[in-house]
């Protein structure tokens, strides 16, 4: 994985904006509708180099293909393991139904589900583990690698990343019917996830895991306390940390966040409550929130907590959370915050999480995802003449 040795390098976290064409073909075979299964996948892997040549093109130097096939960032892996089965959803009030968040403003989250596009509403389908689990997807995950590849071919870019979600993630998402306890169930999980990290690295792309759930589990469980969920937070990276046995740190990069909440947030765990855990998963650079209003203050951490020799941090440097695009001296002014505190070798500038995290979230325009790209390869541009004296 490569480090801002020459100047600051530039990336986000995964999930980009679908075609408009390619989300009625993704939204279809989710609902179970008839598609064209051919030329979903032509187009799959055209949309791919479209995303990645807008990506190089705005300035990005560590791509990635967007998540473009794919209906969510948990959900996509399901139909690559055995073990797992669809079924009907019964419907319900969305994930944050019960949460901290939805106790404090429920007259928010009420109104909000009414928007267009509204994250964390039921989804049509539920996903049930009712046998062994083992993974069965080798055939899809080497199409999505062909495709990044074949797109890499006609950009130049520093290098690029695949994201796969953790077994944490995962074992929220489904339900279990099968294993006895719920730690059998994340190890089996992590045992067949294994599979897709070590071909992902064997690829030789860098190797993103997905893990909203470290953060975001303290404001879903308004019945624990802070040692209650240090101890659940300890316990999923050990279950993590099985999973990518045997993978060079160096080829592993870290992403945990808030997830698609555009609320008030005042629940959200702070960063010093969880950052020692979250530098126990066995990675090279960890991706977090650091650009919106409720974590910007959370550079500071890094003036008391010391990074670990050789490791990177990829701070959230533009925001998912508000149209609004950051000015590029400002993006500047946040990244070199970082560079005092960890070094400028040791910062990659990213987004604070996915633009499009399921194929039906839009809280983001598209045409304002780009712009905030643009924006934020601009302000590394600055930083990189403010830190190291050249452009």
């Amino acid at each position: 994985m490569k480090n801002s040795t020459q100047r600051v390098l530039t990336t986000h976290v995964g999930s980009l904006p679908r075609p408009p064409d390619l989300l009625a073909m993704i939204l279809a075979k989710e609902q179970g509708q008839p598609f064209d299964a051919e030329l979903y996948e032509s187009r799959v892997k055209s949309a791919v180099a479209e995303v990645v040549r807008r990506q190089a093109e705005s300035g990005i130097d560590i791509v990635a293909d967007g998540e473009v096939g794919r209906f969510g960032f948990i959900p996509y892996v399901n139909e690559r393991l055995a073990g797992i089965e669809p079924r009907k959803s019964a419907g319900g009030s969305g994930s944050w139904s019960g949460s901290r968040e939805h106790l404090a403003f429920p007259e928010y989250y009420q109104w909000a589900a009414q928007m267009p596009g509204a994250a964390g509403r039921a989804l049509p389908t539920r996903w049930v583990c009712t046998g062994a689990i083992s993974y069965r997807g080798r055939d899809a995950l080497q199409r999505d690698i062909a495709n990044l590849k074949a797109a890499l071919a006609e950009v130049t870019c520093e290098e690029a990343f695949m994201p796969a979600v953790s077994p944490t993630n995962l074992a929220n998402w489904n339900g279990n019917e099968y294993y006895k306890t719920e730690e059998e169930f994340r190890v089996a999980l992590a045992d067949a996830l294994h599979d897709e990290y070590q071909a992902i690295v064997d690829a030789g792309l860098i190797l993103q895991i997905d893990d909203p759930q470290l953060a975001s589990h303290w404001a879903m469980h308004p019945e624990i306390d802070l040692v209650q969920c240090r101890k659940w937070a300890s316990a999923t990276v050990e279950v993590l940390n099985h999973a990518l046995r045997g993978i060079p740190a160096e080829r592993i990069r870290y992403h945990t966040c808030y997830s698609i909440n555009m609320g008030p947030r005042v629940h959200d765990m702070e960063l010093k409550h969880i950052v020692d855990i979250m530098l126990g998963v066995r990675a090279g650079a960890y991706s977090f929130e650091a650009a919106n209003p409720r974590h910007e203050h959370e550079w500071r951490v890094w003036e008391s907590v010391k990074l670990p020799e050789g490791k990177l941090l990829i701070p959230g440097i533009i925001t998912h959370a508000s149209n609004l695009v950051e000015h590029p001296e400002a993006v500047a002014q946040r990244i070199g915050r970082f560079a005092a505190v960890v070094g400028r070798e040791n910062v990659i500038a990213g987004a604070d999480c996915g633009f499009a995290s399921f194929s039906t979230s839009c809280e983001i325009h598209p045409s304002v995802v780009w712009t905030k790209l643009a924006a934020l390869a601009e302000g590394a541009r600055i930083a990189t003449k403010e830190l190291w004296g050249r452009a």
